[in-house]
Parts: C-alpha cells; structure tokens; sequence
C-alpha cells in the first residue's frame, strides 16, 4: 500500500483506483476509506479515483496530537502530490465536505471541479443536529441504532444487512475518535467559501437530520455560482442508498464542469 509522508513523520495510507482524470473521494468522520466502498466503481468510467485514510483511522498513523480538517485538507495534498497528481477533481461528504471546503479555498489550482455533499460551513453559521440525536447518539444503548437510522431509511436497513461502511473505523483508537470529533466540531470555513472558484455543485438529501438539510443552501448561496441538489427521501448516508440518482448526478455535473 502507498503511503503520503507528511510533518513530523506521520504517514498516510492512500489507494488509487481506475483511470481517467483524478477524483479525491474524502469520507466522513472517523471514518477510513472503505466509506466509499460501495459507490466509488461508479466514478472508473471517466475517472481514476483516489481515497486516503485520514491520520486517526485506517492503516494511517494515529498521533494523539489535534487534528483540524483544515491540517486534513494540507494531508489531502500531501496525498496527492504523492500520487503524482497536479489536479483532480474533489468530492467530500460530510466531515470530507468539510475538508473539500479546505481543499478549494486554500489550494485553488489544485481543484478542477468541486462536490460537497451531506456537509456544513461549520457550527457558526450552520445548523447542527437537535438535542434529542445528540442525546441518542451519546447513549451507548441507542448510539449505533440511532447512527443507522440518521444514515439510512428503514427500506433500506429491512432489505441490506451490511456491513455498513459509514458506521465508523472499528479499529479507531477511542483518543483519535475524540479528535476527529473535535476537529469536525471546530471547522469554520464560512469567511472563505465566497473565495472558491471552482464550479460546485452542493448536494444532500433531503430528509438527512444527522447534518440537517438547511445547510446545503447555506453553502450553495455562499459560493459564488454553486449548484444546490437535495435528493429526496435520503438521509446522510445519500450517496450510498441513493447512487442510482447521487452516483449519476456527480459524473454529470463533473462532466458539464469542464466541457
């Protein structure tokens, strides 16, 4: 497995997938890259598609030192300019929207088209997730039923039986749990979206209450020309239940971004 060395020492495991023109597929919070697992296939007819674990998770080091998804942003680059890549494509969800964000504002020659989905500009601006989830999901007893609710509807839970990618990195020390929680709850991108240049299309779905809906228009406003597409009836985990409508979407608007 290829690894990104980064300061300090740290290295970063990263795959590389199909052939085409770079796409940096960035996952969720306290999550490795198998997030994408069941929907990165769909990108190989145009695309070559590049994942990394972030430092916390996976086969990645895990320093217990802060982390911030502005430094997950520099490690995204740090991958790329080990892949070789100058410029790719980039598309996060959630917590890798966060980071995507990063990613386009400070590093802007190195993004051709940009996709944020099921993500936020951050707690100032942005809407968070009611009381009673959190309670929920801070309840040993109801987190991991909870967790799966807010992903997936129930159509999709009585027919699929997992495993279910989006839950977590299993093999996370609980330190580096904590600072992927830290880092995702301290992200505040809002001064810079207005500076992204990149075309960007924004997508959610439209019943996501783990990281409510009304962000996705906070977002899209904010950045100069971006595109606002909810799915309707999907919840956070959009891109996995829904990739019959979310998988198309995203080759399209990657597509018209740069014909």
């Amino acid at each position: 497995m290829p690894y990104a060395e980064v300061g300090g020492g740290v290295r970063l495991a990263y795959q590389s997938q199909g052939d085409g023109f770079p796409l940096l597929l960035l996952a969720g919070q306290s999550n490795n890259h198998h997030w994408w697992d069941g929907v990165r296939e769909d990108f190989h007819g145009s695309h070559r598609t590049i994942t990394f674990d972030y430092r916390g998770t996976g086969d990645s080091d895990k320093p217990d030192i802060p982390y911030s998804t502005r430094g997950f942003a520099d490690d995204a680059i740090a991958v790329l300019d080990a892949a070789g890549i100058d410029r790719a494509d980039v598309y996060g969800t959630s917590m890798g929207g966060r980071v995507a964000q990063w990613i386009a504002a400070e590093y802007p020659g190195r993004v051709r088209a940009l996709v944020l989905g099921c993500t936020s500009p951050g707690a100032r601006h942005g809407v968070d997730r009611g009381n009673d989830i959190r309670r929920l999901l801070a309840d040993p007893a109801t987190a991991q039923q909870t967790l799966l609710d807010l992903m997936y509807t129930p159509d999709w839970l009585a027919r699929t039986t997992g495993p279910y990618q989006t839950l977590g990195d299993p093999g996370m020390p609980s330190y580096a749990q904590r600072r992927h929680l830290i880092a995702s709850h301290r992200h505040e991108a809002w001064d810079v979206l207005p500076t992204i240049a990149a075309p960007t299309l924004v997508v959610h779905g439209a019943d996501d209450r783990f990281n409510p809906v009304a962000n996705a228009p906070l977002i899209a406003e904010r950045i100069p020309g971006a595109r606002l597409e909810l799915i309707p009836g999907a919840r956070h985990a959009y891109f996995e239940e829904f990739r019959s409508t979310a998988s198309p979407l995203v080759r399209d608007f990657l597509a018209a971004a740069i014909a």
